[in-house]
């Protein structure tokens, strides 16, 4: 029997790491140094964990969520958005001495993310010591995903706190320079999705984004370091995985790429979820695939028609 399998569906989702204000630029034409150009901007609430709870939520699964943010205007209004759709957020930190995170992503004309940058500074007001005071959210918790923008000494208490409440634990790499924050924890992950370059960086060996042997073999490579279940995403080419009795590559569902945010978050999210209502990880992958694709064309960094029944109806099912 998989470690997921004894996870009770009904149980909540512990979701802990950034949160903060996304804005997006998709530029009409190429950028030029010194140049302006003409784009279309969007405004959303973004962070990989932030995604995470909201995909969750939308989904059905009960959400504990833990970020945090400045008790300013933007904190408030991402805080109350999650909590209208359902997610506890009382284990939250919100102080006035923080400034909400920010993220500034310019796109290539034909889609596609050329440009990422990011303040997440207040998520390092997560510590340890908050952590542990807030330890009852881990009680009887399903699973606990992470991001890797937690400071290393956040990390490990997290994966303790999850050990100590026997709670599965699920994290993304977030970037090439943090995924090497989670290698100490290789063995305590239920689930790792990272995209080939934090692979790359990760397991120290090349890894071509359209060579799927290679993403296999990386993919199987963290299984034997301890991951139970290990995502290694390919964007446009779709996605690889393996657990110690199965691997495979899904192929990416055509769509129309209206902005790339969001999508890995949200294929992060189904893939728990189907975990939790009993599918096998083939078909948690392919329906964390579907929701990807709605992710893609959806103007925001979470699908606002997102559901079971839109996921099926994504797959031709």
């Amino acid at each position: 029997m998989a470690y997921w399998d004894s996870a009770d569906p009904n149980a909540p989702v512990l979701v802990i790491g950034t949160a903060g204000v996304d804005l997006i630029a998709h530029p009409e034409v190429a950028l030029q140094d010194q140049h302006r150009v003409p784009a279309r901007v969007r405004r959303a609430f973004g962070g990989v964990a932030r995604n995470v709870a909201e995909n969750l939520a939308r989904l059905g699964q009960p959400v504990r969520f833990v970020t945090a943010v400045g008790d300013e205007p933007a904190g408030r209004a991402l805080l109350a958005h999650l909590e209208a759709l359902g997610v506890d957020t009382t284990a939250s930190l919100r102080a006035a001495d923080l400034e909400t995170g920010h993220y500034i992503g310019l796109l290539y004309p034909q889609g596609g993310l050329q440009y990422g940058i990011y303040d997440l500074r207040a998520v390092a007001a997560l510590t340890s010591a908050y952590l542990r005071q807030h330890q009852d959210a881990f009680r009887g918790a399903a699973w606990a995903f992470v991001d890797a923008n937690l400071s290393p000494t956040a990390l490990r208490t997290v994966f303790a706190l999850a050990r100590e409440h026997g709670v599965l634990m699920a994290a993304d790499a977030t970037s090439t320079d943090l995924a090497l924050r989670l290698r100490p924890f290789l063995k305590r992950l239920t689930l790792l999705t990272l995209n080939h370059v934090e692979a790359a960086a990760l397991l120290e060996r090349p890894i071509s984004q359209t060579d799927f042997t290679q993403a296999l073999e990386a993919a199987r490579a963290l299984v034997a370091q301890g991951v139970q279940l290990a995502l290694v995403t390919l964007a446009e080419f779709g996605v690889c995985y393996a657990t110690e009795h199965t691997q495979g590559h899904i192929p990416a569902l055509r769509t129309e790429v209206v902005d790339p945010t969001g999508a890995g978050d949200a294929l992060t999210a189904t893939v728990i979820y189907g975990l939790l209502q009993g599918l096998l990880p083939d078909e948690a992958v392919r329906l964390g695939t579907a929701a990807a694709a709605l992710t893609l064309r959806a103007q925001g960094t979470v699908a606002p028609d997102l559901s079971l029944e839109t996921l099926y109806d994504e797959l031709g099912v």
